[in-house]
């Protein structure tokens, strides 16, 4: 490690020990480590051309789920549905500040469930979770693991109406309700960490303009339009960065 990212790592460090309101808002990034692949980037799924007459944004539309179900699944249990990732050490540093006290809530892009599975309890998942799935017509709950064992489209044991993971699709809205919540979080929050995201999905990327604490921090291997707007910029891995910072701050409590 060099002597720029041990600086970095020390601010941050200070940084997480003077604050007491701490927001995360994350995406993809944050779970590149736990083997799950982040969609937008040079050699993210949504960059590979696939042998197929769909784009991958098509094939994860409302509006293809309706009308070609039987290739929506096909397509989202393949590429969308890990149930093999388990939380690296980003996740579990996350996990770690909450139990402190330190961090509020998080605020995630991501629909893995990974922060739950580290630990966390407040999480906004903004685009949903494959953990949550559920009848179109009696909303009787599924969990991942009855979609993925299905053949073909799944149904619903109770009625035989197709189940539909609870994932906010293209040309669909975000929840109301976890929108309201993550804003809230955000604007209390006197530090706001954004990590493992390059802030081009919107609406979710404008939330973080609600923040009006002290500092933002920024984690993200490439530059980010809010780079400027930071008072710290870290360009590396977000796993190494939060493993060692937390651990530094809490050396030094």
């Amino acid at each position: 490690m060099n002597e720029k990212t041990t600086k970095e790592i020390a601010e941050l460090a200070k940084i997480l020990k003077e604050s007491n309101q701490i927001v995360f808002f994350g995406g993809a990034g944050v779970s590149t480590a736990s083997g799950v692949p982040d969609f937008r980037s040079s050699n993210g799924l949504y960059s590979q051309k696939l042998n197929r007459n769909f784009t991958p944004e098509q094939a994860v539309s409302h509006s293809f789920f309706m009308r070609y179900p039987e290739e929506f699944y096909a397509f989202y249990k393949t590429y969308l549905v890990y149930p093999k990732a388990q939380p690296n050490d980003c996740h579990k540093a996350l996990a770690q500040l909450e139990s402190m006290g330190k961090l509020k809530a998080i605020v995630t892009q991501n629909i893995d469930g990974l922060h739950q599975a580290a630990g966390s309890k407040k999480v906004y998942e903004l685009h949903g979770s494959v953990h949550r799935n559920y009848c179109m017509k009696c909303h009787a709950f599924y969990d991942a693991q009855y979609v993925l064992d299905a053949l073909g489209i799944p149904k619903c044991t109770e009625c035989g109406a197709v189940v539909k993971p609870d994932v906010v699709l293209y040309e669909e809205g975000l929840d109301d309700d976890t929108v309201t919540g993550a804003i809230r979080a955000i604007s209390q929050a006197d530090t706001l960490i954004i990590g493992g995201t390059s802030l081009i999905v919107y609406p979710a990327a404008g939330l973080i303009n609600y923040f009006r604490g002290k500092k933002l921090v920024l984690i993200n291997k490439s530059t980010t339009s809010a780079d400027h707007k930071a008072d710290l910029v870290i360009n590396e891995d977000i796993a190494m960065i939060m493993k060692k910072a937390v651990a530094q701050m809490d050396k030094n409590l």
